[in-house]
């Protein structure tokens, strides 16, 4: 193994590491509601999908699931454990992983600018909504209508909002990033923001 290469995989880890920890913080930012509260992680899932892209930002949430699940305290509220996500709220945490996913793979087959990564963020909201609802009504033995109103109706702003910000920033750092080479550089178009 040459030395670039180890040095690139070494980069690699650490910045798939430094994302963990912001969706851990981010975590702690909560706006407490009856059963689902507003949090923080959906605004850091999408940063790291659209920085990241859907290899290395699915990593980041992986891993970040992974020290939950484990009992670290770094799911909402300081919580932490397998009982969260097996819990009612466990099916936004377990949607996370397609989320970071599909997030990055729509960027990854379009191009790295602010629209497109708006509209990933949002069709990502979209299935983090969509996947803790029915999770929600599941767990809890809810109507349809209780579950959207406990599980989406509350989140639909707040949540294109993160979107929003999501999408614009991530992709605001993504081209500095790229600039101070500090993302390995692709042959993927990713100017024009």
């Amino acid at each position: 193994m040459n030395h670039q290469s180890t040095h690139e995989k070494l980069k690699t880890m650490m910045i798939i590491s430094i994302f963990t920890a912001i969706i851990c913080i981010l975590a702690q930012v909560t706006i407490p509601l009856p059963i689902v509260p507003i949090t923080g992680q959906t605004l850091a899932i999408g940063l790291a999908a659209t920085i990241l892209g859907s290899r290395k930002g699915t990593l980041a949430v992986g891993l970040y699931l992974v020290l939950g699940a484990v009992g670290l305290p770094v799911f909402a509220g300081m919580s932490g454990g397998i009982g969260i996500i097996v819990g009612p709220t466990g099916g936004y945490l377990l949607s996370y992983l397609p989320v970071a996913f599909l997030t990055g793979f729509l960027l990854e087959k379009t191009n790295f600018t602010i629209f497109y990564g708006i509209l990933a963020n949002i069709i990502g909201m979209i299935l983090t909504l969509v996947l803790g609802t029915l999770w929600l009504k599941v767990t809890l033995s809810l109507t349809w209508t209780a579950a959207f109103y406990s599980g989406s109706a509350p989140f639909i702003l707040v949540g294109l909002l993160k979107a929003f910000l999501a999408g614009y920033l991530g992709i605001t750092i993504y081209h500095r990033l790229k600039s101070a080479r500090l993302l390995p550089v692709n042959s993927k178009k990713s100017s024009s923001y």
